[in-house]
């Protein structure tokens, strides 16, 4: 099957965080999967094999295979359903299985996944000074609300909560900097956070360690966030909604619904628009 461009998250006709889907009866090898997300170029390409009733799906970045890659996935189910029917469809990934259910109305597409288990630990404060250093924080930035903290919903990110929405347009980091911190900390990303209200959080989120300086939009990592206010019992009264890409010029539109049982599945949905 060729390869799939869409973008997962989108506001309408715009926005939203690419990504690259290739459906086929069998995995490539795993260099030439490696090889076809550098080619893609986009943050994630996922890769799915039918296997009996349920799909075999693996992610790749330009540089890495990653474990859980939620806009992938989304792209993923809405590919499915264009190419299959709309429906639940069963993803063994490598650590877990979830599923991912497409839908179409009105000649547009959507999906929503159920993420893997979540679980959050308060973040390590000397790795925390030096993600504040590398991306041009201080301690005056943080919002005491929100802890810095380490969250897993399928990978793990560093979550950042920052008080002001100016603080959050100012992220910049170095790529390399960035690659080497990451690595060495085993985050997939760094999530930085600004509440604006209880449900409504702008975010932006840096994936140096797949080397790309920033994503529009970022499904596993909503998932793991949301997991973590669940921990902390923010008030989320059951949804929250999160708006990524506006300082990139690629303003994206997450949902995700958060049941009340610690460390259950995240179901994160969005809009998905072909590229």
């Amino acid at each position: 099957m060729e390869l799939i461009r869409l973008a997962s998250f989108s506001d309408g006709d715009v926005g939203g965080n690419p990504a690259g889907v290739y459906i086929s009866d069998k995995h490539p090898e795993v260099a030439q999967m490696q090889s076809i997300a550098a080619d893609v170029g986009y943050s994630e390409t996922a890769f799915a094999e039918p296997m009996g009733s349920k799909w075999r799906v693996r992610y790749f970045s330009p540089e890495s295979e990653v474990p859980f890659c939620g806009h992938a996935t989304i792209a993923l189910g809405a590919a499915l359903a264009m190419n299959n029917g709309t429906g639940v469809y069963t993803l063994q990934l490598n650590e877990a299985e979830i599923t991912v259910e497409g839908f179409m109305q009105s000649g547009e597409y959507s999906a929503a996944l159920q993420s893997p288990p979540t679980k959050s630990t308060a973040a390590d404060p000397a790795l925390v000074s030096e993600a504040l250093q590398l991306f041009g924080y201080t301690k005056d930035d943080l919002d005491d609300s929100i802890p810095p903290a380490f969250a897993n919903g399928g990978a793990n990110h560093l979550v950042v909560g920052l008080n002001s929405r100016s603080a959050l347009a100012n992220m910049q980091y170095s790529l390399d900097d960035g690659r080497t911190f990451m690595n060495n900390a085993k985050l997939v990303t760094v999530m930085f956070v600004f509440c604006e209200s209880a449900q409504l959080f702008h975010t932006r989120n840096a994936f140096a360690s797949g080397g790309v300086l920033e994503d529009p939009a970022t499904g596993a990592a909503t998932a793991a966030f949301s997991g973590y206010l669940r921990d902390i019992q923010w008030p989320h009264n059951g949804t929250i909604d999160i708006v990524q890409g506006e300082d990139m010029g690629a303003r994206s539109l997450i949902r995700a619904e958060i049941e009340d049982q610690v460390g259950s599945s995240i179901r994160v949905s969005g809009a998905v628009r072909r590229i």
